[in-house]
């Protein structure tokens, strides 16, 4: 067993019993080539949710200060996380998250860049249509569906993938994009939430 296998184990038997998480739609999720999860983002909680509740193994961007600390440096990209630095155009990890989705692997994304206060979804950075028209994988969306309260239920909700095809061979707008995509997790956000 390899680290991210045991550490998935690990924190599904830790945060499972505190929010009773509801996993919807695994049956959508692509087996095989690469795959943009696009998430709302409600909570810190988020990427080890995402990670724990996708049936494959899913890569995420990190803060560079993260790889900065001694007990992180080596254990994140064990993880699949990689550094990207905030604020400012990072071609490198831009590369690397494109080099991952074209080679058939799974990328984790809050295409809102940060945590909502409100708990509603906030407006998509462009950065999640790029990805999604450059990487040549299909993009599934997920809500995340909280709040989270001890030993209250969390919903994670998978959708059927997105196919970029039609966007891509019309050069659509990677802001264009990112607005179905986001239009998509509220979608899955609506049908869900009462439920």
């Amino acid at each position: 067993m390899n680290l991210y296998t045991f550490a998935k184990s690990l924190v599904w038997n830790v945060l499972n019993p505190l929010y009773r998480f509801e996993v919807k739609g695994l049956e959508h999720f692509p087996k095989t080539g690469g795959v943009l999860i696009c998430a709302n983002h409600i909570d810190a909680l988020d990427p080890p949710v995402v990670g724990i509740t996708a049936p494959r193994d899913v890569n995420f961007m990190a803060k560079e200060e993260l790889f900065n600390m001694p007990v992180f440096k080596g254990l994140l990209p064990k993880l699949r996380a990689f550094p990207v630095k905030r604020g400012m155009s990072d071609r490198e990890a831009l590369r690397k998250a494109i080099s991952l989705l074209k080679n058939g692997e799974v990328m984790g994304l809050f295409p809102e860049g940060t945590r909502s206060k409100t708990g509603e979804l906030g407006k998509g950075f462009s950065g999640a249509g790029f990805f999604a028209l450059k990487g040549e994988a299909l993009v599934v969306p997920c809500a995340i569906i909280g709040p989270y309260k001890l030993f209250k239920r969390v919903q994670v909700v998978y959708g059927s993938p997105i196919d970029m095809e039609p966007f891509r061979e019309r050069r659509a707008s990677a802001e264009e994009v990112t607005g179905v995509i986001m239009q998509h997790i509220q979608n899955l956000i609506d049908e869900n939430k009462s439920k």
